[in-house]
């Protein structure tokens, strides 16, 4: 275990590595939830949604952790999977058998800019000060996924501002965030949470953060015992096994399994002339995404906490092939997409989340083997994730970004020339949601300081071209 991993090269242990990939999965764990319930309003089959998150999950982190020997966890993505749902079969009409296709075509998209290196010519591309402004920015997108969780926050929207679509509300600029009153049992759980958290943080307790979800837990197991409404928390205990039907999901992912290469999936999706442009922009979409959220995770989480080094990042612009740790990483996280697209699931991509994992001491591609494990386990065990609520994860969540925030102090901010990208690329991550949308920003505004200075010849070409593919993107989705 220590030379396959190189444990003792990366200054951790096996137990270490354990606890840190117990901590990344159950602050993923949600995904098996959510992903379902999101591709299920398109009509597929949810008990097969479910397997298919598993199976991808496990390909992807697995993929990750022997290739690259890196702590990262893969699954299918959120904000993809309701572009999938609401968006492209709900909103547009594709069916999900077609929108499941064009996420096939955008996993072999992935491969073919990975092998020919144009992934890599991206991350060499972005200047330093904005890959550090991409690894603040992910502190804050992490730490407003922690406040979020633990619902903390409310918000409010003038009336007749928002609309109704495919089962999510949309609302205007209107809207606003402010604290929720402290009478829910729920946001106070997430709070002693977070005080636990802080409590074991600041005492270097080892096994403090996984401890933490663990307090957490069994005081929100007590107050739903006790009676209380814990909210997004109400296991039945009396079925806790009984509801687990691993059966009907292989049976049922017989309806999504290659589906995509039906007569619904390819069959169709190319069959009508005057949306082939449609077809094409929308897997775009799907591809940009797909291509910068790993890359923003990578450079993010990799650069604050030593996972990628100066020396990697050096290693990956002299290498050739896959020689580099951090192209490892890259060949690894491209090959779970199109796997998905085959068991039936939207795009899979490397969770923000691992920095929970990370912050607890992971370091290696064990850390990824034991998510991978427990993905494994959760299709026997299903009912038992119901007993880890958001309120548990969500300190760890708000506690890790606050500490990934740290990359800030590397960036020049008294130079406007380079604090305005980025500071559009740091608050767009976290207020869009969107690590792939703060890239955006942070490349285009960076376009416009080189430009009104008069050092357009510092912008390197492929910053113009996916800048451009950025703002083709943004043009499309104001017109579906």
């Amino acid at each position: 275990m220590n030379k396959l991993f190189k444990l003792e090269e990366n200054g951790t242990t096996v137990s270490r590595e354990i606890m840190a990939g117990l901590t990344t999965f159950f602050a993923m764990s949600y995904i098996l939830f959510v992903n379902p319930q999101v591709l299920s309003s398109t009509g597929m089959p949810v008990q097969a949604v479910f397997l298919a998150t598993i199976l991808a999950s496990i390909v992807g982190t697995v993929a990750i952790g022997l290739i690259a020997n890196v702590p990262y966890a893969l699954a299918p993505g959120m904000g993809l999977n309701a572009f999938f749902a609401y968006t492209v079969v709900l909103s547009l009409g594709y069916t999900w058998q077609e929108a499941l296709a064009m996420v096939f075509i955008c996993g072999i998209v992935n491969i073919i800019i990975t092998f020919t290196s144009v992934r890599k010519m991206i991350i060499l591309g972005i200047p330093q000060s904005l890959q550090h402004a991409i690894g603040g920015g992910i502190g804050i997108f992490i730490a407003y996924i922690g406040i979020k969780n633990a619902g903390i926050l409310q918000f409010i929207a003038d009336p007749g501002t928002y609309q109704n679509a495919g089962g999510t509300i949309t609302a205007n600029s209107s809207i606003v965030p402010e604290l929720v009153a402290f009478n829910n049992p729920g946001v106070l759980i997430a709070l002693l949470g977070l005080a636990v958290t802080i409590f074991f943080v600041l005492r270097k307790w080892k096994a403090g953060i996984i401890l933490s979800i663990l307090v957490t837990t069994v005081v929100a197991i007590i107050v739903v015992l006790a009676g209380g409404k814990v909210a997004g928390f109400a296991p039945d205990f009396a079925h806790l096994f009984q509801q687990n039907n691993l059966g009907t999901a292989f049976n049922q992912m017989g309806q999504t399994f290659g589906a995509a290469f039906g007569p619904k999936g390819f069959g169709t999706l190319f069959a009508d002339s005057n949306k082939i442009f449609e077809v094409l922009m929308t897997i775009l979409a799907f591809s940009l995404t797909s291509i910068f959220d790993p890359i923003g995770t990578f450079i993010g989480t990799g650069r604050s906490t030593g996972i990628f080094t100066d020396q990697d990042f050096k290693d990956m612009e002299n290498s050739r092939g896959f020689s580099s740790k951090m192209d490892k990483a890259l060949f690894a996280d491209m090959i779970a997409t199109p796997i998905g697209a085959i068991f039936g699931t939207s795009n899979t991509t490397v969770y923000v989340e691992s920095a929970a994992g990370i912050g607890a001491g992971g370091r290696t591609g064990l850390t990824s083997i034991v998510v991978a494990v427990l993905f494994a386990i959760s299709s026997l065990f299903l009912p038992l994730l119901a007993l880890v609520p958001t309120q548990a994860t969500a300190p760890i969540l708000i506690i890790v970004g606050m500490m990934m925030l740290g990359s800030f102090k590397e960036i020049n901010w008294r130079d406007l020339a380079e604090a305005i990208p980025c500071f559009f690329a740091s608050v767009f991550m976290g207020f869009a949601y969107s690590i792939s949308y703060g890239i955006a920003a942070g490349f285009i505004t960076f376009i416009l300081v080189k430009v009104f200075t008069g050092k357009i010849r510092d912008i390197k070409p492929i910053v113009w071209v996916v800048a451009l593919l950025f703002i083709l993107n943004f043009a499309v989705l104001a017109v579906l």
